[in-house]
């Protein structure tokens, strides 16, 4: 018979001090929040002082020392915040992110790289319009329009190259609206008896040559249509033709010789006389 314990009571006791140890420190440890403002109080610094060192809003400030994260707008600004924080009042940054993710799921794995280069190798690239073929294309044409213009310009200058002629006579009196230009005739030498004989019978013809100075010129038509409506440089001549008659306005007579159906008016115009004159298919005359 044995006084003493039984086997079982001495049996060694388990040593637990550490995990008990373990424990009390995981439960003594603050919060982020909580770690974050001992840390401010500590430095004798205020959530102004805080807020005004780091930029980040006193209502942030507030809640982040509260544990309250949702002003921050997501984890990827709490963490940053944590970290401005935590170097304003002392503490290390990285720990207390640490601690941050182990009490909100931990950090959100990162996107494999792969898939997004993959992804970006075959999208399709966007062709946009060929803005340079389309402005040397209009640089092209505007080139040619501009070489057309002057050509055809070059081809119908000059007034002393063309012939007004006048309207047709019609059943019901009608003008028509196209003046037929002529063969060009040098405006200076007199007539000769060719250029005589080749003025139409069919036909009056008249030309005026400013021979003595410049003059003011108006002729017409049988239809009362201007044929021309100008000055009229020394040198310069104009000729004008009709089925019927045309009729001349000269605001210096004097300075103009007249040349009516191939013959060489002589009229003795005085210089500055404004002169009204008809002249006809007949012989040269007056009217």
């Amino acid at each position: 018979m044995s006084n003493g314990n039984s086997p079982e009571d001495e049996r060694p006791i388990e040593d637990v001090s550490h995990d008990v140890s373990a424990d009390v420190s995981e439960e003594a440890r603050p919060s982020v929040g909580r770690a974050l403002r001992q840390a401010r109080i500590a430095a004798g610094s205020t959530v102004d002082d805080i807020s005004a060192a780091t930029r980040v809003r006193i209502a942030i400030v507030h809640a982040i020392e509260a544990d309250d994260f949702t002003p921050c707008g997501g984890d990827v600004y709490a963490r940053g915040h944590i970290r401005t924080l935590a170097k304003a009042v002392g503490l290390d940054p990285a720990e207390l992110v640490a601690q941050f993710d182990a009490e909100h799921g931990g950090r959100p794995a990162p996107t494999p790289a792969a898939p997004l280069f993959e992804a970006e190798r075959i999208r399709p690239e966007r062709r946009g319009p060929n803005w340079t073929a389309a402005m040397v294309a209009a640089i092209v044409v505007v080139i040619g329009f501009v070489g057309f213009t002057f050509v055809k310009g070059g081809d119908d200058g000059g007034s002393e190259a063309s012939v007004a002629e006048g309207s047709e006579p019609t059943a019901g009196g009608s003008v028509s609206s196209t003046a037929k230009p002529k063969d060009p005739a040098d405006p200076k030498p007199d007539p000769t008896d060719s250029a005589i004989a080749a003025a139409p019978q069919d036909k009056v013809t008249v030309k005026v040559s400013a021979s003595d100075g410049r003059s003011w010129i108006s002729a017409k038509d049988h239809n009362g249509r201007l044929l021309f409506d100008g000055l009229l440089k020394q040198g310069d001549s104009k000729t004008f033709q009709d089925s019927e008659k045309v009729n001349l306005v000269l605001g210096d007579a004097g300075a103009v010789q007249l040349y009516v159906n191939g013959k060489k008016i002589e009229d003795d115009f005085r210089p500055g006389s404004v002169e009204r004159l008809t002249y006809t298919k007949g012989d040269p005359q007056v009217g």
